[in-house]
């Protein structure tokens, strides 16, 4: 895809985003923290409206019109997510809160149930909070061992080190497909084949790889998948579990309530059928109808030509990136196409500190992240307390990176004497 393509694929979603026509301290907003969360388009926000005004009611419970088209819009939302990652049943996509949540539900359903003293599990330095600490719940209780895979000398998962760690007492892996901090995009299908020789199970942190790559949970073979919402166009408060069927289908639930139950007496209850076995309690219907919209949104793109442009966003990015004296930049290069890693660059300059850095971007009303972005572990591995992320998605321009660009240019001449 040439640049010529990008700007006409930019022009053509912008519309959608009326948050981004606004102006922040009196200048055009910039928005670059997309890997926190992005933007809704007018899509997704409609179905929001739509239903409320039209539609709201419980799922599944009610035999009135309402109820059922709610019931209607939002499982046809579940086959959408389905086929968006090519799962094999519609029974292995679980709604749930978020990424956190779907992680804590394999955690103590399967991790409680089936891990014991000495087993291990592999994740790597550069996950995010949420893949670390229920995994450290788990091995407290369990007695199981924790292992971290490092990095190589250009900042990416370190697969010999993986191999090396790996053994008959690991049962679990557990890993991020595209790194939020570093941007390399983690070979999570070898991964997977290795790991399933020495009988373990794997999960997969999908929330930085859907919203911008085509995934095939068969292809990947996968064991689990988990994916927030909220970063690939849809609203908070809602995300997924994928699950191969059997494995689902052996775990017990993870909460009790209405829903997730086929009959209930006084001394017992037995359990529905999935996927409804771990959606207990009144769902967030708008929501994930939403989802499914915003599933729809981004397949009307072609995840591939949504790919394609971020490459080349990333590859002029990085050039810019290049201009700016005492810069470090982390995680892998990108090739002269941006291909390699994803579309987002976290950085630091000099002795500034990425919050004094972000908010005199702020003023320029160009919004970026600063902090360690969930990612505690990485940032000590690395030596730094804190770095800016600047992050793109398919709706942000070359202009907008020349804005940015400049900006940071300005904030570094405010705060020369510190370099």
């Amino acid at each position: 895809m040439t640049i010529t393509q990008e700007k006409t694929l930019a022009s053509k979603v912008r519309p959608d985003f009326q948050i981004l026509e606004q102006e922040v301290n009196g200048q055009p907003l910039v928005y670059l923290d997309n890997a926190a969360t992005s933007q809704k388009p007018l899509a997704v926000l409609n179905v929001l409206r739509d239903y409320y005004q039209q539609d709201n009611s419980n799922v599944h419970r009610g035999a009135h019109t309402l109820s059922g088209r709610a019931t209607d819009a939002y499982e046809a939302a579940r086959d959408k997510i389905a086929a968006f990652i090519n799962a094999a049943s519609r029974q292995e996509i679980i709604y749930t809160r978020n990424a956190s949540e779907a992680i804590n539900l394999v955690a103590y359903s399967w991790g409680f149930s089936n891990l014991e003293p000495g087993d291990e599990i592999i994740l790597s330095i550069m996950e995010h909070h949420s893949n670390i600490v229920p995994w450290q719940f788990v091995a407290k209780r369990t007695g199981a061992v924790l292992k971290f895979v490092e990095l190589t000398d250009t900042q990416e998962f370190d697969l010999e080190l993986f191999k090396s760690l790996i053994s008959d007492k690991t049962k679990l892996v557990s890993v991020v497909h595209v790194s939020n901090a570093l941007g390399c995009i983690n070979p999570v299908k070898e991964i997977c084949k290795i790991a399933h020789n020495y009988g373990a199970k794997v999960l997969i942190d999908g929330c930085q790889s859907l919203p911008h790559l085509s995934v095939d949970v068969q292809d990947i073979d996968c064991d689990w998948l988990v994916a927030s919402g909220h970063k690939m166009c849809a609203p908070t408060g809602i995300g997924f579990l994928y699950g191969k069927l059997e494995l689902l289908r052996s775990m017990p639930p993870f909460m009790g309530g209405g829903e997730m139950i086929a009959d209930v007496f006084l001394d017992h209850s037995t359990y529905a059928d999935l996927p409804h076995k771990f959606e207990a309690g009144t769902p967030a219907i708008a929501e994930a109808i939403a989802l499914g919209a915003a599933v729809d949104y981004l397949s009307n793109i072609g995840m591939d030509k949504i790919h394609a442009y971020e490459a080349e966003l990333t590859a002029y990015l990085f050039q810019r990136l290049r201009e700016i004296p005492n810069i470090t930049l982390y995680g892998p290069k990108p090739d002269i196409n941006g291909e390699g890693r994803a579309a987002l660059a976290a950085f630091n300059v000099g002795d500034l500190h990425p919050h004094d850095l972000s908010e005199m971007l702020d003023q320029a009303g160009v919004a970026i992240r600063a902090g360690n972005h969930c990612t505690q572990p990485l940032h000590r591995y690395l030596c730094i307390r804190a770095s800016a992320r600047a992050s793109l998605y398919f709706y942000n321009t070359r202009e907008e990176i020349d804005v940015f660009i400049a900006a940071l240019k300005d904030a570094i001449d405010f705060f020369g004497s510190n370099i």
